[in-house]
């Protein structure tokens, strides 16, 4: 079996074949970002930073959850080492993988001088690369919905033939056997009520396994997505007593201290509080708007 093609289990006598996960190793630290492979597929191939993790897989395509640097930044990159690839993103996302300008000004506020060294050369995608997604539609044996909340330009992928849903930063970041959950929540375009919603579209497939980005599988869906949930509700209380030292020493004080570092690269402390300050400050101009 190629590198990249996926792994086979026996179950019931029937071989399924579920994605292989490649640690990319982010700024050479584990357990970060996960890229997964199946026949040929990427989801979700991580920064350019880390591309050199993926050397060894010959893909024939990409399916981006999102486009944020830490999911989706080697698109370009990758496009260009193979010509041939198409891109499954959502439509939001799409004009902005042809035209990274506005993206990479945003990821600058947020970076500052650590935009190369975090994610490396961010390419422009040809447009004819690119297959734009709206949710619902069933494309390479994947199911696909839209599910915002994190992002706007949101996808999550249920593959058919194994029941793992791949969902890009919907289902928290966790790093098992752990059952620590973290919702990240960086800006611009955190939404809490819109979040709450696709956990439950997410949990609608009955998926088999949920597959993180940050980090890994977790083999208990319904119990992960309540963790998100309930993670999701926990910071955004605390957000709102408007603190952020507090926040950021609250949540690092709950992670766990053997893999706190990773935790922390992949859901920084500060950019969780900035995006539901933002969530906020939006929540109490729609209701001022509608008294």
């Amino acid at each position: 079996m190629r590198l990249g093609s996926g792994v086979a289990h026996k179950e019931n006598c029937k071989v399924r074949v579920v994605g292989s996960l490649i640690d990319v190793r982010h700024v050479g630290r584990e357990k970060v970002i996960g890229a997964y492979v199946l026949d040929g597929l990427i989801v979700d191939p991580g920064p350019a930073s880390s591309v050199a993790a993926l050397d060894g897989v010959e893909p024939r395509g990409l399916l981006l959850t999102h486009i944020h640097l830490d999911h989706a930044g080697a698109t370009g990159v990758l496009v260009r080492r193979y010509p041939g690839l198409t891109v499954y993103v959502h439509e939001k996302g799409a004009p902005h993988l042809v035209d990274p300008s506005k993206l990479l000004s945003s990821a600058a506020r947020l970076y500052g001088d650590d935009m190369e060294r975090l994610w490396g050369e961010v390419a422009p995608v040809p447009e004819e690369n690119i297959h734009a997604l709206a949710g619902g539609e069933t494309v390479e044996g994947f199911r696909v919905a839209y599910t915002p909340g994190h992002a706007s330009h949101h996808v999550c992928y249920l593959h058919e033939e194994s029941g793992e849903a791949y969902v890009g930063d919907m289902a928290g970041v966790r790093i098992p056997p752990s059952e620590h959950t973290i919702a990240p929540t960086p800006p611009p375009d955190i939404d809490v009520e819109a979040w709450r919603e696709s956990l439950e579209t997410i949990a609608e497939w009955s998926p088999e396994r949920l597959c993180l980005t940050h980090f890994g599988r977790a083999d208990d869906p319904p119990a992960q997505l309540e963790r998100v949930r309930e993670a999701l509700a926990r910071q955004l209380e605390v957000a709102e007593r408007g603190d952020q030292d507090a926040f950021e020493d609250w949540l690092r004080g709950e992670l766990p201290i053997q893999e706190s570092p990773s935790f922390v690269q992949a859901a920084q402390p500060d950019q969780l509080y900035m995006g539901l300050e933002r969530y906020l400050s939006k929540r109490a101009e729609r209701t001022e708007a509608g008294s």
